[in-house]
């Protein structure tokens, strides 16, 4: 088969990763990128997008799509990630479940896995975080999760330490069929500039408090500039949450919290952008808007993005 470029042999495809809350899909996607894409935190419903990455090489264009992790849903919020995970199964090439290696194999993990049985896309069984058991773990792990269906390949890996990642994307692409460029080759993302930024933003609050905050909040950007001058971006975001007291948890005392924050995305705004970066970040209370799903939909959050 010839590609869009004449020439035969180039492989190109779409992979899905799958799985239950925090089994590192996002870490993978970053590891596999060789930079940080896709925000990650230990919270439930870090990942609220359906993303994609691209990674083009020069015999193969492999788009990864990480998904929200599968979770059994308590609210409209989480009925909308679970769709929009659902719905990235639909016509891929390969769908790669991961698995903790270091958490044992529970409900969860099967029904994602009886997700997977309706599906006809080449199936990878991935163990991630390999760097967290030992041997013996790891062959306990495998046997377990052979139980789980019937896969194509099985990788253990650690996007931490990058062990077996390449291998990992050896045997996607082997399962990849030809096809053409998808994607420019100096894409990396589907994703518009500005709701990368408000995910950073995000990651950061995830990262800071550890109690049922996180899950209320919605980040976006409202404006963004570029001085072209002073080689400076200038970035002004709203940080929506759901009552007046998470509001006051946010920005902290005497607006210490939300300048840490602040602190904290400019350094990764700054190396996603290649720029300075000006961020101005303000709080607001947007009650319930988890319960609501046209709301959910003006975030960008699941089907509606």
């Amino acid at each position: 088969m010839e590609n869009a470029e004449g020439t035969t042999g180039f492989k190109s495809g779409f992979v899905t990763l799958i799985g239950r809350p925090n089994a590192g899909k996002s870490t993978l996607v970053n590891a596999i990128m060789g930079k940080k894409v896709a925000i990650t935190s230990n919270t439930a419903q870090t990942t609220r997008h359906r993303f994609r990455a691209v990674v083009t090489r020069e015999d193969f264009q492999l788009i990864l799509v990480d998904t929200p992790g599968l979770h059994k849903p308590h609210d409209a919020l989480g009925e909308e990630l679970n769709t929009s995970a659902l719905k990235a199964l639909e016509d891929v090439d390969v769908v790669a479940m991961l698995i903790d290696a270091s958490q044992p194999i529970g409900r969860g993990d099967e029904w994602v896995a009886e997700q997977l049985k309706r599906v006809r896309s080449k199936k990878i069984c991935v163990l991630s975080k390999l760097d967290l058991v030992n041997d013996e773990q790891i062959a306990r792990q495998r046997a377990a999760a052979e139980q789980l269906g019937t896969w194509d390949a099985m990788v253990g890996l650690s996007s931490a330490s990058g062990k077996n990642v390449d291998a990992f994307v050896e045997e996607v692409v082997f399962l990849l069929p030809e096809g053409p460029k998808w994607f420019p080759a100096d894409m990396e993302t589907d994703q518009p500039i500005d709701v990368v930024v408000a995910e950073f933003v995000r990651e950061k609050i995830l990262r800071s408090f550890h109690d049922e905050v996180p899950h209320a909040i919605g980040v976006r950007v409202e404006e963004m500039e570029y001085d072209k001058k002073k080689d400076l971006h200038r970035i002004f975001a709203v940080v929506y949450v759901e009552r007046d007291s998470q509001k006051g948890i946010i920005i902290g005392k005497k607006g210490a919290a939300i300048k840490q924050i602040g602190t904290e995305a400019r350094v990764d705004l700054e190396q996603l952008l290649g720029t300075r970066v000006y961020l101005d970040l303000s709080v607001k209370v947007k009650k319930n808007w988890r319960r609501d799903a046209s709301q959910i939909r003006r975030f960008g959050y699941g089907e509606g993005a």
